[in-house]
């Protein structure tokens, strides 16, 4: 698609608003809302000027001045919005130089396809998230310097079995999910089964195909709906309309949605278990005779993941809270190793069927917090080093690895425990992210400080409400 394309749909469609959004270097989306008269051929070349300097991780005041520029090739009609507004990703660029902000998220995406490309390796590679959440009927929080906590109220949770019947919530009818049970039941148990659907046909309008939506283990609301792979950037840019849609959608119904991995002590967290296949034209690259239906190059990319893994979960693990999810023996995937079907591996490789165009491997650490762009990219980048070099990844886990002896998995590594070591992790191995240019040493640099800053040492200053049973009689 191209500009013409795009303002005759925005004509078409009787667009009276043009809604310009962009990822911040954390990973949330924001926007600038301008009349749609102001929207014209010259705007995908010249952009929307913007003041950067407040946006977290961004510029710093001497160099804020920004322009955004829409690609035309991803474009949707608002469907929360009252007017009709037509919504566009956008680009931050550089004013001067008019080449992609070095700290903007999609521009490490778009670089890091044009890397893959001028390899030689591969022209195109695939992702498949599946990012799990959950729908709480309310939550309340609070950080004072003379009290902490935190509420979830969620009529689904199996603590809610003893309420009395009210006029807020009805009668008592019995039905929870008991904790770690929460896997694919039917109505009336799960009870979000219409809002995963209304979210499912919302998404649709906006262009992205839902292949299917259940419950998840989780008590307590915990969802998850897939979606159909698609590029790198094209499923990056899906997944920020994802989390949008499904935001608003549980708005609309009184109750509200969160990506947080792990906002429930004593049962799952949400993931966001990354399938993703490298192709040449109409060529499957990681279809082949080896283990698993595995070619060479596969095996090698999976080597790369494993290789870097520690660093890579920096970007696709990247807050305090995610590492609440990965603990061992929890049937998190914690231990680096990969297996067929065997979902305790961090890299699993689906064996739901034969066919070549089918094969891909699935890395199951990420989570949902993360920055699709940054993420992505850090993956595609471990495993291309895991290709160039020939990185063997040894040989597969096909044991249960919960059930292993520490002797049997003294010889197995295992992620960081913390997010501070997993920025320790990126500080010491990030050379193949900036192979190709596709990340900054500048970019790594601001995430490590702003992670550091502004997550970690606020957690590990404040007092914990757990350290007040724990210590005040101590």
């Amino acid at each position: 698609m191209n500009a013409k394309t795009a303002l005759k749909y925005a004509e078409e469609q009787g667009a009276k608003f043009l809604s310009v959004r962009f990822t911040d270097l954390v990973g949330a989306w924001h926007h600038l809302t301008y009349p749609i008269h102001e929207l014209d051929e010259g705007s995908f070349e010249d952009g929307f000027g913007f003041d950067a300097s407040s946006l977290r991780g961004w510029a710093s005041i001497h160099e804020s001045d920004m322009l955004l520029v829409p690609d035309p090739g991803r474009m949707w009609m608002d469907p929360f919005a009252e007017e009709q507004t037509l919504c566009l990703i956008a680009n931050a660029v550089d004013p001067i130089t008019k080449e992609g902000y070095g700290l903007d998220p999609r521009s490490v995406a778009q670089r890091a396809e044009s890397y893959l490309r001028f390899t030689g390796l591969a022209d195109t590679v695939y992702f498949g998230p599946e990012a799990e959440f959950f729908v709480f009927d309310g939550v309340r929080f609070n950080n004072d310097q003379f009290s902490a906590g935190y509420t979830i109220e969620s009529d689904e949770g199996h603590w809610a079995s003893g309420r009395a019947a009210d006029e807020a919530n009805g009668p008592n009818q019995g039905y929870r999910i008991r904790p770690k049970e929460g896997y694919v039941p039917v109505p009336p148990t799960d009870t979000l089964s219409d809002l995963r659907s209304e979210i499912a046909l919302i998404l649709e309008r906006c262009g992205i195909t839902v292949e299917c939506h259940h419950h998840e283990v989780a008590t307590a609301g915990q969802c998850e709906i897939d979606i159909r792979y698609a590029t790198m950037l094209g499923t990056a840019d899906n997944l920020q309309l994802f989390k949008y849609v499904v935001r608003n959608t549980a708005y609309q119904y009184g109750k509200t949605a969160t990506f947080m991995p792990k906002p429930l002590y004593g049962d799952n967290g949400s993931g966001m278990h990354c399938h993703q296949s490298l192709w040449k034209g109409e060529k499957p690259l990681f279809a082949g005779d080896g283990y698993a239906g595995l070619s060479e190059m596969a095996r090698f990319y999976i080597g790369g993941l494993l290789k870097h893994a520690a660093a890579v979960v920096a970007f696709a693990a990247p807050t305090t809270n995610s590492y609440k999810r990965l603990v061992p023996g929890f049937e998190a995937p914690v231990n680096l190793a990969y297996s067929a079907r065997n979902r305790s591996a961090a890299i699993r490789i689906p064996m739901f069927s034969t066919n070549p165009k089918l094969k891909r491997l699935e890395f199951r650490p990420p989570d949902p917090s993360c920055n699709p762009y940054l993420a992505f990219s850090a993956m595609l980048l471990a495993g291309l080093d895991g290709i160039q070099n020939r990185i063997d990844p040894g040989e597969p886990l096909d044991k249960d690895i919960y059930d292993l002896s520490p002797e049997q998995l003294k010889d197995v590594p295992s992620l960081p425990g913390s997010l501070d070591e997993s920025l320790n992790a990126l500080e010491a191995d990030h050379d193949f992210l900036l192979k190709g240019d596709v990340f900054t040493p500048q970019l790594i640099d601001r995430w490590i400080g702003y992670k550091r800053d502004n997550e970690i040492a606020r957690l590990r200053m404040r007092p914990h409400p757990l350290e007040f049973s724990m210590y005040y009689d101590i």
